[in-house]
C-alpha cells in the first residue's frame, strides 16, 4: 500500500513542492554568463542543503576551469553527487539533471519576471528553469521527502548526479564520469534522466533516442578597429558582409543543409522504423501551438517528427561583434562571429561533421576574394544517442506511466541533445532512460518557459512509481 500513501502525500503537499521550485527558479543560474557564475554556484549550494536536510549523503566535485572566448578563465560550477540508500539487496538507480538554465530577460518578451515563479490562471508555473531542468530535479527530492516523512521503505538505492554546465556544453562532466565509472558509479544498475518533454500535450512518453549537436563559431576579421561607414564604407572589405554571404551558404529556407557530404552518413529509414511513427499522440496543431505560428516546413505529422528526430538540421543562432541595440549606429565592425549548430543523427560522426563544415566554409570564403581572414571552430560536439527500449528500465517506466496516467506511453526519439546520455551509456555500460516530466509546449529555452502544475505533481508521482516498479522487477 506504499504507492497510494505516496500519492496522497504528494497531493497534500503540492504547495510545499511548488515553494521549493519557486526558491530554485529565483536563483538565476545562467551558466553561459560570467556575471551569473556565482548564482550557478549558489544553486548548487541550494541543492546540497536540500539534499542534506533530506538525509542524503552529499559531496561536490570540482571539475576544473573554463576558458572563455575572450581569453579569461572561470571556475566551473561543482557537480553535486548524492546518495540516498545503500542496501545491497536493492537495485541502484542513477538519476541525472542539471541546475543551470538558459539566459532570460524580461525585455526578451517575457510576460513576467523570468526569475520569479508565477502560477497563472491556467495552472502554468512560469519561470526560467521551471521545466528545464529544475522542476524535474526537484521531483526526485520531493520523492525522497515523501517517503522519508511517511516512514516508507525507499524502493531502490538512489544516486544523483546534478551538474551546472549542461546549457553550456557540460564542460568537465565527461571526465568526471570516466573517472568515477568504476568508483562512485560502480554499483549503478540503470540510469534515468528527466530532462526532456512529452511529444505533445496530452500523453506521456518514454524517449530512447536523441540527436547530437555540434556548435560552431565562424569568425571573420578585417580592420584593426571598428570603422565609420561614412568614412570607410565602400573602401574596405567589411567582415559583416563576408559573414552574411558565407552563412547564407549553410542552409536553405526549406531546412536542407547545403554543406556537401553532410547527409552521406545518415542512417537510412527502414520500413520497421517507419512503422514506429504510426499512431503517435501528435497533431500538427500542437506544433503550431508550441511555435506560436503556422510556419512549419513539412505538411504531415510523420514528416515533422522524422525531421525532428532522425534527420540532421542546421540552425543559425546569432552574431557577436555587430551593433544590435535599439537605435541607429553606422559602425563597420572590425570582427564578427557568426554562431550556428548542426543537430546530428546516427550514423554521423562529430569529427566528420567538423571536417565537412570547415572545408565548406573555407571554400565559400575563398570565392569572395576578400582580404579579411576567416576562422571556424567547433566549440563543443555531442554525439547522437539511441538506447534499447525493451530493457527492464523501460518496462518499469512504462508500467509507472500506466499507473499514474492510465495510458500506455508513446515510445519516442527527440530532436534535442543531451550528450551525457551517451556518456553514461558508454562509460557505465548500463541502459539509459529518458523519462520526461514536462509537456511539448513548455517553451524550454524560449520566453515564458513553464511547467504545468499538473505535470509537476503527476510527474513527482511518476518518478516515485517508476522506482517502485523497478523494485518489483526480478532482473
Amino acid at each position: 500500500m506504499s504507492v497510494p500513501k505516496f500519492f496522497e502525500y504528494v497531493d497534500q503537499h503540492q504547495t510545499d513542492f511548488i515553494d521549493r521550485l519557486r526558491k530554485a527558479v529565483e536563483i538565476p543560474s545562467v551558466s553561459s554568463e560570467a556575471a551569473r557564475r556565482p548564482d550557478v554556484v549558489r544553486m548548487a549550494e541550494f541543492l546540497v542543503s536540500e539534499l542534506k536536510n533530506l538525509g542524503a549523503s552529499v559531496e561536490t566535485r570540482d571539475v576544473g576551469i573554463q576558458k572563455m572566448h575572450d581569453g579569461s578563465s572561470l571556475n566551473l560550477p561543482p557537480v553535486v553527487l548524492a546518495t540516498y540508500g545503500n542496501d545491497p539487496s536493492k537495485k541502484t538507480v542513477l538519476v541525472y539533471g542539471h541546475y543551470d538554465v538558459q539566459p532570460a530577460m524580461l525585455e526578451d518578451g517575457w510576460n513576467t519576471d523570468p526569475f520569479k515563479l508565477i502560477e497563472d490562471d491556467e495552472g502554468r508555473l512560469l519561470g526560467r528553469g521551471s521545466t528545464d531542468d529544475k522542476g524535474p530535479i526537484l521531483g526526485w527530492l520531493n520523492v525522497i521527502e515523501a517517503h522519508k516523512n511517511l516512514g516508507l521503505d525507499f524502493p531502490v538505492n538512489l544516486k544523483m548526479c546534478f551538474e551546472g554546465m549542461e546549457e553550456s556544453g557540460s564542460e568537465g562532466l565527461d571526465d568526471l564520469i570516466l573517472l568515477e565509472a568504476k568508483k562512485y558509479f560502480a554499483d549503478v544498475d540503470a540510469v534515468c534522466i528527466s530532462d526532456n518533454y512529452w511529444l505533445g500535450t496530452t500523453k506521456p512518453c518514454l524517449t530512447y533516442g536523441l540527436r547530437g549537436v555540434s556548435y560552431f563559431h565562424l569568425t571573420i576579421k578585417g580592420p584593426g578597429r571598428d570603422l565609420h561607414s561614412g568614412v570607410f564604407g565602400g573602401t574596405v572589405h567589411e567582415p559583416m558582409t563576408d559573414l552574411f554571404k558565407v552563412m547564407s551558404t549553410l542552409v536553405a529556407p526549406d531546412g536542407k543543409i547545403l554543406v556537401p557530404g553532410i547527409y552521406d552518413k545518415v542512417a537510412p529509414l527502414t520500413d520497421e522504423e517507419n512503422k514506429t511513427y504510426d499512431n503517435l499522440a501528435f497533431e500538427m496543431n500542437e506544433l503550431h501551438s508550441a511555435v506560436g505560428s503556422q510556419v512549419n516546413i513539412h505538411k504531415t505529422e510523420r514528416e515533422v517528427l522524422q525531421h525532428r528526430w532522425r534527420y540532421p538540421s542546421l540552425s543559425l543562432h546569432g552574431v557577436e561583434g555587430a551593433f544590435y541595440n535599439p537605435g541607429d549606429k553606422t559602425v563597420v565592425p572590425a570582427k564578427v562571429i557568426g554562431k550556428f549548430s548542426i543537430r546530428s543523427v546516427p550514423d554521423m560522426e562529430t569529427e566528420d561533421i567538423t571536417a565537412l563544415v570547415k572545408k565548406h566554409i573555407e571554400s565559400e570564403f575563398a570565392k569572395l576574394g576578400s582580404k579579411n581572414t576567416v576562422h571556424i571552430e567547433c566549440s563543443h560536439a555531442g554525439k547522437p544517442w539511441v538506447a534499447t527500449p525493451n530493457h527492464w528500465n523501460y518496462v518499469a517506466a512504462a508500467k509507472a506511466v500506466e499507473k499514474v496516467f492510465n495510458v500506455k506511453p508513446d515510445m519516442t526519439r527527440e530532436g534535442g541533445s543531451i550528450p551525457v546520455t551517451l556518456s553514461f551509456q558508454d562509460a557505465l555500460g548500463k541502459n539509459v532512460l529518458l523519462l520526461p516530466m514536462g509537456r511539448g509546449d513548455d517553451g524550454a529555452h524560449s520566453i515564458n518557459e513553464k511547467l504545468d502544475r499538473s505535470n509537476y505533481i503527476q510527474g513527482i508521482k511518476l518518478l516515485g512509481t517508476y522506482l517502485h516498479e523497478i523494485a518489483e522487477i526480478k532482473a
